[in-house]
């Protein structure tokens, strides 16, 4: 590991930093908009555009990156980040905000792509497993340390806006002064959705299912604990307390996952973040309880996502892993983009306890599909289940195709060793 880290430490700095500024900026935009009076479905507007872009630009990138190379893309990219963070404050009106998060969501996008394939790139077959742990544990750290600086004084409206362009900026510095560029860019096409559907189906519905519960976490959470009048500080702990649950409770549901059939285990963890949304609606008011059932929810739902590319894989041939990721991104981004959406018209009908009652709703369904499924065919045997490695829902599909490929190195060792 440590290795790793010396390899690739300029990278991971930059991507620190990068996360510090995304993540306060998506915090930021929740607390003032409710500050400027925009409403629930308008601030779901807006969070959903993040989304919309990202997904377009995991489709325009790699064509981006073969045409230009990695470091005119890096750049260009992350110049209009910095832009777009430093206008919001100056168009204070939620459709400018939402094509400014089209852009950043775009943007952002094509920054982890480039990031990623330099990490992919940079790592050997035996430490890619490590490089990918890594890179998820500096993406939610840096998601968590954001939420502090979130509490920074800002008597002129403009420095909470100031700090994430800067942070942005400086990012890239250490990253295209020690990193030289790939010198190819291959990406793999896709499996049709029908296939993957047959292969997976609850691959499938959860990933779709999955999407809706981060976006709503990660675009609705600071939208939320406006409605329901939490004080700045106390809005800063609650999205902190999500990531903090995915941290912590990644690795030990991965050993769990490798160890057991996982669609019980999905089921099982589905159904506790369910619960634990339960408990958030019935513990309004009381704070303490809503930090557990956030710290719950998180690190229940987050762990989903690496459980489910694993648990399609099984049901995969080593060949085809690669090219189901892919597909299983454009679900898991279609279910973002709609997440915000239905979470923003539910809380604009219901109340601040629609946020809880969506994301809910949408694990407990999930939990039932997964039960649903294990009474239609057999677990796979122990020899054709593939290792898991851990991922955060916040990369590209570059990083779950890395992520395939150790799970296919592992699964052709694991032949060797059998044979």
């Amino acid at each position: 590991m440590l290795t790793v880290f010396a390899n690739s430490w300029a990278l991971l700095l930059g991507m620190l930093l990068l996360m510090l500024g995304n993540g306060v900026q998506g915090t930021l935009l929740g607390i003032r908009g409710g500050a400027a009076g925009f409403g629930t479905l308008q601030m779901s507007i807006v969070m959903s555009a993040y989304f919309a872009g990202f997904l377009i630009a995991s489709r325009l990138t790699p064509g981006m990156i073969r045409r230009v190379g990695h470091v005119r893309v890096f750049a260009a990219l992350g110049s209009l980040i910095s832009a777009v963070l430093i206008l919001y404050p100056t168009f204070e009106n939620p459709w400018a905000w939402a094509v400014g998060r089209i852009i950043i969501g775009f943007c952002f996008c094509g920054v982890y792509v480039t990031a990623e394939s330099w990490l992919n790139n940079a790592a050997t077959n035996e430490t890619r497993g490590q490089a990918l742990s890594l890179y998820m544990i500096v993406q939610m750290i840096g998601i968590i340390a954001a939420q502090a600086v979130v509490l920074i004084p800002d008597a002129s409206g403009f420095l909470l806006f100031v700090i994430p362009s800067v942070l942005v900026s400086v990012a890239f510095a250490p990253i295209l002064l020690s990193i030289s560029p790939t010198p190819s860019f291959e990406t793999t096409k896709p499996m049709s959705l029908p296939q993957l559907f047959q292969s997976s189906p609850l691959g499938c519905v959860g990933m779709f299912l999955l999407g809706g519960v981060y976006s709503a976490q990660f675009g609705m959470s600071a939208v939320y604990g406006t409605t329901a009048g939490l004080s700045l500080a106390q809005i800063s702990m609650f999205v902190a307390a999500f990531y903090v649950g995915a941290l912590i409770m990644q690795y030990p549901l991965g050993w769990l996952s490798d160890r057991s059939d996982r669609r019980r285990l999905v089921t099982i963890v589905a159904a506790v973040g369910g619960f634990a949304s339960i408990l958030a609606v019935l513990a309004s008011g009381w704070f303490t309880a809503l930090l557990v059932a956030a710290f719950l929810v998180g690190g229940m739902s987050n762990p989903l996502y690496s459980m489910l590319i694993a648990h399609t894989n099984d049901f995969l041939e080593v060949e085809d892993m690669a090219s189901a990721s892919a597909g299983l991104l454009f679900i898991n981004g279609l279910g973002a983009i709609l997440g915000p959406l239905g979470t923003g018209w539910f809380m604009g009908a219901v109340g601040a306890e629609g946020y809880f009652i969506i994301i809910g709703a949408l694990l407990f369904i999930l939990a039932g599909y997964g039960l649903y499924r294990m009474t239609q065919r057999a677990a796979p045997s122990s020899e054709d289940t593939h290792g898991l490695a851990p991922l955060a829902p916040m990369g590209s599909h570059y990083s779950v195709e890395a992520a395939q490929e150790v799970a296919i190195e592992e699964a052709q060792e694991d032949s060797r060793n059998v044979a």
